[in-house]
């Protein structure tokens, strides 16, 4: 009996060694594959979509958040007149329309400087109303429309809802100011949609008007 119960301890024994060098190998051999938990970004990685596209410059009727630090009598909202300018204590006129915000800051802190020890200025774009472009005529809602990044003609007419029954939608044209001059670039909406003068379909500027007759 007693070797019955040695026998059996020994191949219990046994059993067990074999089971962990099966698992020992087994867990060596398995490939090392990606991690189910998702991957962690770099930290020098950088969205695509942060990049954005050139730095934004200030035109006439655009509203600014000038701040000054410390100074709350000196900080203030603003309109850009349509001359150019903004007024603000202590410097009176600045010039703003045609600088981008980061230039507007260092024109006001240089000029402050006179006044102010070491001024940090910020510059913030609370509105912008100086990108607009205007669509007039044979329309249904002509008027003067926010201009966006890349709009063409075809995506202002779309803007402005569309044709009335009574438009020529052949002999439609955008009005622009180059030089000092008024230019008259045609725009053949039939023949633009059929694909036969896509070069019609220009990008608009700032303060382009599309005339439906």
């Amino acid at each position: 009996m007693s070797r019955l119960m040695m026998r059996s301890v020994v191949g219990l024994i046994a059993l067990v060694v074999m089971t962990g060098v099966a698992q020992t190998g087994d867990s060596q051999e398995r490939p090392k594959g990606k991690s189910s938990a998702p991957a962690a970004v770099s930290q020098g990685q950088k969205d695509p979509a942060a990049k954005g596209d050139a730095t934004y410059v200030i035109g006439p009727e655009d509203v600014l958040d000038i701040k000054v630090w410390k100074e709350p009598d000196i900080s203030r909202t603003v309109p850009v007149r349509p001359d150019g300018k903004t007024s603000l204590p202590l410097l009176n006129d600045v010039q703003a329309a045609g600088l981008e915000p980061m230039q507007l800051q260092a024109a006001i802190a240089a000029g402050l400087k006179k006044y102010i020890s070491d001024p940090q200025v910020t510059v913030v774009v609370m509105q912008i109303n100086s990108r607009r472009i205007y669509v007039l005529g044979e329309v249904a809602r002509p008027g003067a429309f926010p201009m966006l990044p890349n709009m063409t003609v075809l995506q202002a007419l779309s803007t402005a809802g569309g044709f009335s029954q009574f438009a020529k939608l052949s002999a439609i044209y955008v009005l622009r100011t180059e030089n000092g001059r008024q230019v008259n670039l045609p725009f053949n909406y039939k023949e633009v949609v059929r694909g036969v003068r896509p070069e019609q379909n220009i990008t608009l500027k700032p303060g382009d008007t599309v005339v439906v007759p």
